[in-house]
């Protein structure tokens, strides 16, 4: 094996930020501790829980933490939701296997929106040029949208009414309503309705 190479000068005048001195995550927790742990108690078995649990019962678990979730949601298992009081979800949505909403801020889902499989949202970043303190913005989903299955919606986003966000995009900015768009995010592929589609709802 050969020896490790040697660090020029440069490299070591690099800065490194002292982790042990960042700024906790507990900042983001807004509820008391036993709160906390027991959501994440209820949340492995009867959430993220594999099995074919009844969606109904995935949603009444999280209305019992605080959660604002609507009419005839469907929440798929191996859902992750970090902390439900900061989670909304209108009417008819569906959120599919695997999606991990880490909301240390609030995540506002619309009526009849999708979130497909394997989806990471997440509110939450850190200062990295300075503490790696936390920083979170909060993030929407509107009425319609369908963020396809392994996409990467971060904090401050809003994903506009009826978008399409295509696998695998990583949307870190805006996205307008009605458009689709790929890999990567700044890439606009065209409309996803022409004209008023007679089955939209308002």
């Amino acid at each position: 094996m050969a020896p490790p190479a040697e660090r020029s000068s440069a490299d070591t005048d690099v800065p490194v930020i002292d982790l042990s001195q960042a700024p906790g995550e507990g900042e983001a927790w807004n509820r008391p501790k036993w709160m906390i742990y027991l959501w994440s108690a209820t949340e492995l078995v009867l959430v993220t829980n594999p099995w074919q649990i009844s969606s109904g019962l995935r949603a009444k678990a999280l209305r019992a933490f605080g959660a604002k979730i609507g009419d005839g949601v469907i929440i798929r298992p191996r859902t992750r939701i970090k902390f439900p009081w900061n989670l909304e979800i209108g009417d008819r949505s569906w959120i599919g296997e695997g999606v991990w909403i880490h909301n240390q801020d609030q995540v506002t889902i619309g009526h009849d929106a999708v979130v497909s499989q394997e989806t990471f949202i997440t509110t939450g970043s850190h200062a990295h040029r300075k503490d790696m303190g936390l920083i979170t913005r909060p993030v929407t989903i509107d009425d319609g949208a369908w963020v396809t299955s392994r996409c990467v919606v971060t904090g401050g986003v809003t994903v506009g009414r009826s978008a399409l966000v295509q696998p695998l995009t990583l949307v870190n900015q805006n996205v307008d309503p009605n458009l689709v768009i790929g890999p990567p995010a700044t890439e606009i592929k065209g409309q996803r309705f022409r004209g008023r589609p007679e089955a939209a709802q308002s």
